[in-house]
Order: structure tokens, then C-alpha cells, then sequence
């Protein structure tokens, strides 16, 4: 049986791609939702919702969520502090759901992987973040960079104040404890994330570049229908992928 979808944000790049490979991935849009449209309309055919809409959108479409009971999946980015805390107080507890700034595969063994790179390399190793994004992206550090910044700043012990975002001018020397963050956009460039390990002598390098956005849908369905088989909680792609040790 296909899973029933509310996909709100239908008509950007991530509705469309989910739209598209939806039938294929063992998912069904019943209710496809953006700007200006009613989500409640076609909500007591869903069983599940997906997010990719817009910062100020995803608390409403929360409390939906919350109000009929339905696992929900937020990829959407950019939201502020006090939007991420509005939110987690509408939902935690209560309906399963999956946040993440990135659905892929991919980016999520790349977290993985960063995880277990700092910890084997240790503080000698100077960590640096590079994100790339087509020239019509919105928000900046990416959702999936911001995540990357969560797992070194828990991995080397730094606060927000120790993350850097761009150098310019007479700066002075790095300091260790420090973590840079660099963003490039231009052209159509799906998605690429580099994270640098940089020690005296030799550089580690791990990164993820995305072709295609089919890669994002197809892990947002299937954190779709694996939210519909968990408890209430708050839980990321990594949790859906096992990649929790």
C-alpha cells in the first residue's frame, strides 16, 4: 500500500521532485499543498506529511500535524532560533517527526562520518566547512552545513561564538578551537558539502556532491514511512538510516 502524502511547498524544487518520484518510492499525494492554498482541505485522507515550504510556514503546518495526529517531516531551512523552539514545543511529545536539513543518503553517512573523523583526529586537526548552492537558494549556512557545525561543535566542544562564518581582513592567526564556515552560490549547482580536517602535514577531506534532487525526495519519503512505525519524538535522518552509534 502506498503511503497518503500532505506534501506542503508542492510547487518548489523539492515539491516537484517528491511529486514526481512519489508513485515509484511507495508513496501516494493526496493533498499537494503551497502559497495561498488550504492544507486542511484533503487532511483526514493523509497519513503523513511532508515539509519543504517555506521557515514562517512549518509551525502552522505543525500544529496540523499535532491537531490530526499525523507523523510529519520538515525539510524545510532557515528557520530562526525562536521559530526552531516554536515549533519543538508544538510537537515534541506528541506526533513523530522528522527534522533534518538534509535527506540524502549520502549527506547523512557524510555526518556520520564527520563524527567519526573528529574523534579519531582530535583537536590537532583544524576543522573548516564548505557549502555550494545554485544561485537562487535563499538562506545561508545551508541546512545541511548547519548540521555538520552541530556534530563538530559537539565533537571538539565549541560554542557559537567559536564558529566563524568568512574571514576577511587582518584576522590574525586561527585559533584552534575555532570551526570556519564558507558559503558559495552560483549557477544551478544542486548541493556540495566539504568538510576539512586540517593538520600539520597532511589534510583529510570528506564530501558529498548531489546531482540530482531526486536523491533529497526519495530519503524524504522513506523518513516519511518509517516516522508512520515510531513513538512521538523528535528524530533526525540519521536515526532513520540506524546511523546512531
Amino acid at each position: 500500500m502506498s503511503l497518503k502524502l500532505l506534501l506542503n511547498g508542492a510547487r518548489g524544487r523539492m515539491g516537484v521532485a517528491i511529486a514526481t518520484i512519489a508513485n515509484d518510492n511507495g508513496a501516494e499525494i493526496v493533498s499537494a499543498c503551497d502559497a495561498g492554498d488550504d492544507p486542511s482541505i484533503d487532511i483526514t485522507r493523509c497519513e503523513a506529511i511532508i515539509d519543504f515550504s517555506y521557515h514562517e510556514v512549518t509551525p502552522s503546518i505543525a500544529e496540523l500535524a499535532v491537531a490530526n495526529k499525523l507523523p510529519l517531516v520538515i525539510g524545510t531551512t532557515g528557520h530562526t532560533a525562536e521559530e526552531k523552539a516554536r515549533i519543538l514545543g508544538i510537537v515534541e511529545g506528541k506526533i513523530p517527526v522528522v527534522w533534518a536539513g538534509n535527506y540524502s543518503v549520502g549527506v547523512n553517512t557524510l555526518n556520520y562520518l564527520t563524527r567519526k573523523a573528529a574523534c579519531i583526529l582530535g583537536e590537532r586537526y583544524e576543522p573548516e566547512v564548505l557549502e555550494m548552492h545554485h544561485h537562487h537558494k535563499k538562506d545561508a549556512p545551508s541546512g545541511t552545513a548547519e548540521r555538520l557545525i552541530e556534530i563538530l561543535k559537539d565533537s571538539y566542544a565549541l560554542n557559537d561564538e567559536q564558529v566563524v562564518h568568512g574571514r576577511e581582513g587582518l584576522i590574525g592567526a586561527r585559533p584552534s578551537k575555532e570551526i570556519g564556515v564558507h558559503a558559495i552560490r552560483g549557477g544551478d549547482i544542486v548541493g556540495e558539502h566539504t568538510v576539512y580536517f586540517c593538520g600539520d602535514g597532511e589534510r583529510i577531506e570528506l564530501t558529498h556532491r548531489a546531482t540530482d534532487r531526486k536523491i533529497f525526495a526519495q530519503g524524504a519519503i522513506r523518513a516519511a514511512q518509517w516516522a508512520t512505525h515510531q513513538k512521538p519524538s523528535v528524530y533526525n535522518m540519521e536515526d532513520v538510516l540506524g546511523l546512531t552509534d
